[in-house]
């Protein structure tokens, strides 16, 4: 859990600050007062970012929410302003919901699966990256969270991940307490069966990750099924431009039939493999001649890998770390 301390949210007007976007070309350099502004958005940034991240799945996304935030509040005028970081919460928060309005069209357009962009927890060589890593970071999550309504996902974070009171989160999404605890109950009943599923030792996963990796590269079909529950999927991202199934595979035969024929004719034989956090999670990251190539990780659920996420999307490769920064 994010803590957050109390009583923040008092005193935001926000309402107005949610209308035409200011325009970035009419954007001064800080001055000495802007150079205040920028200290004290600096203060909340990592909170900003988890909760723009968080709600979007999107590390670009998430980055554009905070200088949409950054340009509204250097803009905005400080009588209004109470408390900077439940102004700024509140702005990030409202953004994140305008967003998902809109981009739920785009993604019901995508092409073939999607799937949140991966962050590498480790190393932390990235200030947007020191969040607090929990299980709302994991990509399992973060795809449970696309079964909800922006409203619902907002309120969810807010209340389960950053343990903001149901007064603060009413003035977040301008609504009353009593509807805010009526979408709460909606989100929790929408992901709960599948909540609790993933939920297993560090140790357990990065062992049958590991177990899985030696076994694709040996070609060991058996050994692959063995490893995999009997209702595993296998999702993959490409975006249209890298190679990637268009649909989930379903079971574990299909599964391991699938990964040894894509690691024989669509996967460059000279990858580099690194074995990092992603999203909290052990994970593999792939280089090829010291480019990003994919991301793959896993979840498990009673000592059997139930999903597995490989991402190849080159858009949701750039922002991974250097092959150099990473330890072999």
């Amino acid at each position: 859990m994010e803590s957050n301390s109390g009583n923040e949210v008092r005193g935001t007007n926000v309402s107005a600050e949610l209308g035409a976007k200011p325009n970035i070309s009419d954007v001064s350099l800080p001055s000495a007062s802007g150079g205040t502004r920028l200290e004290t958005f600096d203060q909340h940034r990592s909170l900003l970012f988890g909760i723009a991240y968080r709600m979007l799945g999107s590390v670009a996304d998430a980055e554009d929410i905070l200088q949409e935030a950054f340009l509204r509040w250097e803009h905005s005028s400080p009588v209004k302003i109470d408390s900077p970081k439940a102004w700024l919460v509140t702005i990030v928060t409202r953004l994140s919901i305008n967003h998902l309005q809109s981009a739920r069209v785009l993604r019901e357009e995508y092409f073939g699966e999607w799937l949140p962009e991966s962050v590498v927890t480790t190393p932390r060589s990235n200030p947007l990256l020191s969040l607090e890593v929990d299980e709302s970071l994991s990509l399992a999550f973060l795809i449970l969270l696309e079964r909800l309504n922006p409203m619902e996902r907002a309120a969810l974070l807010l209340r389960d991940v950053f343990d903001y009171e149901y007064s603060e989160i009413a003035r977040i999404l301008d609504q009353n307490e009593v509807n805010c605890r009526q979408i709460l109950r909606r989100a929790r009943q929408h992901i709960k069966a599948e909540r609790s599923r993933f939920d297993a030792p560090q140790e357990q996963r990065a062992e049958l990750l590991r177990r899985f990796s030696e076994a694709s590269r040996n070609g060991d079909m058996d050994g692959l099924i063995a490893l995999l529950a009997k209702d595993a999927v296998f999702y993959s991202d490409g975006g249209g431009k890298a190679p990637a199934l268009l649909k989930p595979v379903h079971g574990a035969t299909n599964i391991a039939r699938g990964v040894l024929e894509g690691l024989r004719r669509l996967v460059p034989k000279d990858l580099v493999r690194r074995h990092v956090e992603i999203n909290g999670r052990p994970g593999i990251v792939s280089y090829h001649e010291g480019r990003p190539f994919s991301v793959f990780t896993i979840d498990i659920s009673e000592n059997r890998i139930s999903r597995i996420y490989v991402i190849t999307n080159p858009d949701k490769l750039k922002r991974l770390p250097p092959l150099a920064t990473l330890p072999a």
